[in-house]
C-alpha cells in the first residue's frame, strides 16, 4: 500500500505539471490556428496513438486501475494538441517567403521554436509518465492483455514522435530550412545595397560623394533577422554572409585602382626614383582607401550591427578591412623605408609620412578596437620605420656632399650637377609644402630619443650643406690648371647660387648678407674672368709706333698688318679654347657675352675702321684681317651655348627630372661633380 500510495502521487504531480502544459498548448493554439504543417505521417501515427489510449481506457475500465488510465489521457491529449501546432506552423513556413513578408515570417519561425521547445518538454514528461504507468499495469499482472500491448505501443510511437521533434533543429529540419531562408535574405538585403564604389577620380568631378549607408527599412530588416537568429546562436552567420559580401565589393574597388605596384619587391627595382610614380600613386590610393572605402565600411558595420555591441561592429569591421588587401599598402611603404639610401628617397619617405599624418584621426577612429590590434601595429611599425629613415638622410647630407669633394670639376666650366641638385633640393626642403612635415619628423624622433627638439635644426643643417657645398666649390675652381677656366667656373656657379636661392623660402632662411657676399663674389670673378682672358685681347691691337714720323700722318703698313694678324690669332685660339665652356643660364650667357664684347669689339672696331682704309688698296688684307667687326661680334655671341639635353629646367619643381641625370642620387656612392 505505501508503494502505490507513493506511486499515486508521482503521477499525480506529473498530472500537474502535463495539465500546465495542456493550458499552455491551448493559447499557443489559439495564437496561430491560421497556419499548417507538413507532419501527415506524425499525424497517422497520432490518429493510432489516440484510438489505443482509447481502447486501454476502456479496457481499463474493467480493472481497479482505470483511474491511472484517466490520469493519462489529459497530458497525452496536450502532446496531441501541441503537434497539431507544429503541423499547422509547417506548412505555413514551407508556403511563406521572408523576401514578401519578412514580419510574419519571422513570427512563424518564433513560435516554431516555442511549439518545439514546448513539444520538446511535453514529450519528455508525458513519456516518463507512461513508462511508470506501464510498470504500473505491469506489476498488476496484466501485460499479456491486448489493450496493454496497445498501451505499450502507444508509448512507443510517442518516443518515436519525440525523436522526429528532435530532428526538427538538425541540418534538413523543418527550424534549419527556415534559419537558412533566414540567412538567404539577410545576404538578400546585404547584396542588393552593395554597390561599386566610384573610383578617386569620379569622387573629385562629381561635387555629390554617393551615399554611404543602407536603407533605413532594409537596415530595420537585417537587425530583426540577427534578433532572431542571435536568439538560436547562430550570428556568427550573419556576421560571415555580411563580411564575405562588403569584403568582395571592397576589392572590387581597390582591384580597379590597378594596385599591381604594391605587390613589388626590393628587388625589382634598383631605385626609389624608378617607383616615384607609384609612391605618388600610393599616397592616393591610400587616402582613397581610408577616407572612403574604409570609412563606407565603418559606418555600415555599426548602422547594420549596433544592436550586437561595439566589439561585434568592430571585429566585423577589421574582418573585411584585412581581407580586402589593406596590409599591401603597408607592405609596400615599409618596402620603401628599406630600400637603399638616396636623396629623393628622403623626400619620398616625406610624402609618405605626409599621407599618413594626414590619415592620423581616421587611423584612430576606424582602427581603435582590439580587433584592429595588427593594424595598429603594422602601422605604428612603418611610422618608425618612415621617421628613423627620414632623419638618417637628413643628417648625413651634408657628410655625403663632403664625401664628393675630391671629384673633378666639370672641363667645360659648367655647373656642376651635384650643385644644382643641392641648391634645389635644399630649397624643395625649406619650402612650406616639405619643411613642416619635416620639422614634424625631427621633432618626433627628437621625442623618440629623448633629444631636445628645436626650430633651429633645420635651418643649421642646410646651413651646414651649403658651407659643404661652397668648400666643395672652392676646391674644385683650384683643380683647374687653366686660371680663367677657374674664374669663369666660379661666376657660373655663384651666378648659380644667387639667381636659384634669391626670392626663395632657402634665401631667406641663409639671409641678405649672405646672397650679397655670393652676388659680390661673382662679380668679381666676372670681372677677373673678362680681364684675365679676353681684356688682354686689345693691348695687341695698339696704336703705339705706328707712325713712322713724328707729327707725320704715314703709317707703318706693316706693323698694322702684324698687330691685326696677332690679334686675329689670338682671338681664334680664344674663342677655340672657350667655345666648348658652357654658361646655361641665357642671363648670365647674355651679360657675359656683353662684357667680353664691351672688353674687345670697340677697340678692335676703330683700329680696323681708322687703318684699314689706308692699307687695303695696296695688297690683299683678307690674309691677315681674318674677321670683320660684324664676324666677330657674331662669333662672341655664340659662345658658350649648353650642349642640347645636357641640362634640364632649373626650375624646382622639375627636381626628379635633373636626379635622372645627376650621379648624386645614390648618397653611399661618390660621384663626379659633372
Amino acid at each position: 500500500m505505501a508503494q502505490q500510495e507513493q506511486d499515486l502521487a508521482s503521477v499525480a504531480a506529473a498530472r500537474q505539471i502535463l495539465k500546465e502544459s495542456l493550458e499552455k498548448s491551448w493559447d499557443l493554439d489559439f495564437a496561430i490556428r491560421e497556419t499548417g504543417s507538413r507532419l501527415d505521417q506524425s499525424e497517422q501515427r497520432l490518429a493510432s496513438l489516440r484510438s489505443a489510449i482509447g481502447n486501454v481506457a476502456s479496457k481499463c475500465a474493467l480493472y481497479d486501475v482505470r483511474g491511472h488510465v484517466d490520469r493519462a489521457l489529459g497530458p497525452a491529449a496536450a502532446v496531441l494538441r501541441i503537434f497539431d501546432v507544429v503541423h499547422e506552423l509547417e506548412t505555413s513556413l514551407i508556403s511563406a517567403d521572408p523576401s514578401s513578408d519578412l514580419r510574419s515570417y519571422l513570427i512563424n519561425v518564433q513560435r516554431m521554436e516555442e511549439a518545439v521547445k514546448l513539444l520538446r518538454d511535453s514529450c519528455k514528461l508525458v513519456t516518463l509518465w507512461l513508462e511508470d504507468a506501464v510498470q504500473f499495469l505491469q506489476d498488476k499482472g496484466i501485460e499479456g492483455d491486448l489493450y496493454f500491448l496497445k498501451f505499450k505501443k502507444s508509448l512507443m510511437i510517442l518516443q518515436q514522435l519525440q525523436e522526429v521533434e528532435e530532428n526538427f533543429g538538425l541540418d534538413g529540419g523543418l527550424l534549419m530550412d527556415a534559419f537558412n531562408q533566414l540567412e538567404n535574405e539577410f545576404r538578400r538585403l546585404v547584396t542588393d545595397n552593395s554597390f561599386p564604389p566610384p573610383r578617386p577620380d569620379e569622387l573629385e568631378v562629381s561635387p555629390i560623394p554617393p551615399p554611404l549607408s543602407f536603407p533605413d527599412s532594409d537596415i530595420e530588416k537585417m537587425q530583426t533577422i540577427m534578433e532572431r537568429l542571435t536568439a538560436s546562436n547562430r550570428l556568427d552567420r550573419c556576421l560571415s554572409i555580411y563580411i564575405e559580401v562588403r569584403t568582395s565589393i571592397v576589392t572590387t574597388a581597390l582591384q580597379a585602382l590597378d594596385l599591381s605596384y604594391l605587390e613589388l619587391s626590393l628587388s625589382e627595382f634598383d631605385s626609389v626614383q624608378n617607383l616615384e610614380g607609384c609612391i605618388d600613386q600610393w599616397v592616393k590610393h591610400l587616402q582613397f582607401a581610408v577616407k572612403y572605402l574604409f570609412e563606407m565600411e565603418y559606418r555600415l558595420c555599426y548602422e547594420v550591427f549596433q544592436k550586437a555591441g561595439s566589439d561585434v561592429c568592430m571585429e566585423c569591421f577589421a574582418k573585411i578591412v584585412l581581407r580586402s588587401g589593406f596590409q599591401n599598402f603597408i607592405k609596400f611603404a615599409n618596402s620603401i623605408t628599406r630600400s637603399k639610401k638616396e636623396a629623393i628617397k628622403l623626400l619620398k619617405l616625406l610624402d609618405i609620412f605626409a599621407a599618413l599624418d594626414e590619415l592620423r584621426l581616421n587611423f584612430n577612429r576606424l582602427f581603435s578596437g582590439k580587433s584592429c590590434f595588427d593594424i595598429q601595429t603594422q602601422t605604428r611599425d612603418l611610422i618608425k620605420g618612415v621617421v628613423d629613415g627620414a632623419c638618417e638622410l637628413f643628417w648625413e647630407l651634408s657628410i655625403q656632399v663632403e664625401s664628393q669633394r675630391s671629384s673633378n670639376p666639370p672641363s667645360d666650366g659648367s655647373v656642376p650637377r651635384l650643385v644644382r641638385f643641392v641648391i634645389d633640393y635644399c630649397n624643395i626642403l625649406v619650402e612650406d609644402e616639405y619643411k613642416s612635415t619635416l620639422l614634424d619628423v625631427l621633432e618626433i624622433h627628437c621625442s623618440w630619443n629623448n633629444l631636445e627638439f628645436e626650430q633651429g635644426l633645420l635651418s643649421g643643417q642646410v646651413q651646414r650643406i651649403l658651407e659643404a657645398l661652397e668648400l666643395n666649390l672652392q676646391t674644385w675652381a683650384k683643380a683647374y690648371e687653366d686660371t680663367n677656366l677657374s674664374h669663369f667656373f666660379r661666376m657660373n656657379n655663384y651666378w648659380y647660387f644667387c639667381k636659384n636661392v634669391e626670392g626663395t623660402k632657402l634665401g631667406d632662411l641663409m639671409g641678405h648678407d649672405w646672397l650679397r657676399a655670393y652676388e659680390d663674389d661673382m662679380e668679381y670673378y666676372a670681372a677677373t674672368y673678362v680681364s684675365e682672358s679676353w681684356g688682354k685681347l686689345p693691348a695687341l691691337i695698339s696704336e703705339e709706333d705706328l707712325v713712322l714720323f713724328p707729327g707725320g700722318r704715314a703709317i707703318n703698313h706693316n706693323l698694322v698688318q702684324k698687330r691685326i694678324e696677332e690679334f686675329c690669332n689670338a682671338f681664334e685660339d680664344m674663342y677655340k679654347q672657350q667655345s666648348y665652356w658652357v654658361l646655361s643660364d641665357r642671363g648670365l650667357r647674355l651679360r657675359t657675352c656683353q662684357l667680353i664684347m664691351q672688353s674687345v669689339f670697340p677697340s678692335y672696331k676703330s683700329y680696323i675702321q681708322k687703318y684699314m682704309p689706308l692699307i687695303e688698296y695696296e695688297e690683299d688684307t683678307s690674309k691677315y684681317v681674318k674677321y670683320t667687326p660684324a664676324i666677330l661680334e657674331s662669333m662672341i655671341n655664340s659662345l658658350f651655348q649648353p650642349k642640347v639635353g645636357k641640362y634640364g629646367s632649373t626650375k624646382c619643381t622639375h627636381l626628379a627630372t635633373r636626379i635622372k641625370n645627376a650621379v648624386t642620387t645614390h648618397l653611399p656612392s661618390t660621384p663626379a661633380a659633372a
